[in-house]
């Protein structure tokens, strides 16, 4: 299964310029713990960097930083990795494993930014797929007992 299937494709993004409060509110108003840093690139929104909650709590609120001033760009996390929407969600998550990362923005073949795969969605991908196999496991039993009878 491609990983351009599963990502969220709601992305919330921010540019370069806008203040770290601004990504703050915009957290917390979607209720999400990322917001990736893009900019337009002939009509592409190409991700540059990300900034999550942790990095606003560990490099802004933690040493008293002015959040008014600070912009997104003076703190994103600049090494992005980036998968295509093509790659295999296995091989999506090997490379998060590699990177040691949680969140992988999913760009086109453009690089254009086309969703977010985060460790939550391979989780709950992983949840459905063993509880399937569980269900299989419990028809088989069943069907087993009937023709026996």
């Amino acid at each position: 299964m491609p990983s351009g299937e599963i990502c969220d494709r709601a992305v919330i993004v921010v540019q370069r310029d806008d203040t770290v409060l601004e990504a703050a509110k915009l957290m917390r108003q979607h209720r999400v713990r990322d917001v990736q840093v893009v900019e337009d690139r002939d009509g592409e929104r190409v991700p540059i960097g990300i900034i999550t909650d942790h990095d606003l709590v560990v490099e802004i609120m933690a040493p008293e930083l002015d959040h008014m001033v600070i912009t997104v760009g003076d703190i994103m996390v600049q090494e992005l990795f980036t998968v295509k929407d093509s790659t295999g969600i296995s091989d999506a998550i090997q490379y998060m494993r590699s990177k040691t990362v949680r969140r992988l923005p999913i760009v086109d073949e453009h690089g254009g930014l086309v969703g977010i795969l985060t460790l939550d969605d391979v989780l709950e991908l992983v949840a459905e797929e063993m509880l399937d196999l569980a269900k299989l496991v419990g028809y088989e039993l069943k069907k087993e007992m009937r023709h026996r009878r």
